[in-house]
């Protein structure tokens, strides 16, 4: 049996190769990419070289190179607006709704917003009525301050 894995030493590179692919899809910052790569480039050197240890310094070189060069292209090229991604409350804000239950002055009403609704005031206090159209100026906690379009 362990003559078969010494022989066939790529598929155990091309197994790691995978899984790390698949680690990969939960992460999505190309780190564990480059562990991919650097296994996949050990199943072909496995071909040529059968030293496994040989092996391991291929896959230890290969996934250091791909960490300080191939890492920081992709995250550049993949992850251009990064930083302008919003999350949280500050994706609410701008965003539009109809009101489902009427906003008294100084009260509360509902506010549905891509299907869900929300807890919701005017704008400086001010009624809206039912089935108009709002959009959202801020939020505190589950609580949104809306205003008519």
């Amino acid at each position: 049996m362990i003559e078969y894995f010494q022989q066939n030493l790529w598929q155990f590179w091309t197994l790691v190769g995978f899984i790390c692919l698949i680690l990969e899809l939960t992460s999505g910052d190309f780190f564990i990419m480059c562990f991919s790569l650097g296994a996949f480039v050990a199943a072909i050197a496995s071909t040529f070289v059968p030293s496994f240890t040989v092996q391991i310094i291929i896959f230890a070189v290969t996934s250091l190179l791909c960490l300080l060069f191939v890492r920081p292209l992709a995250l550049k090229y993949f992850h251009r607006k990064g930083d302008d991604r919003l999350s949280n409350a500050d994706a609410m804000i701008g965003r539009k709704g109809v009101v489902t239950d009427a906003i008294p002055a100084a009260g509360y009403g509902r506010v549905k917003i891509d299907g869900d609704s929300w807890k919701a005031c005017g704008e400086n206090d001010q009624p809206i009525a039912k089935d108009a159209h709002v959009e959202v100026v801020s939020m505190a906690s589950t609580i949104i301050t809306v205003r008519p379009c």
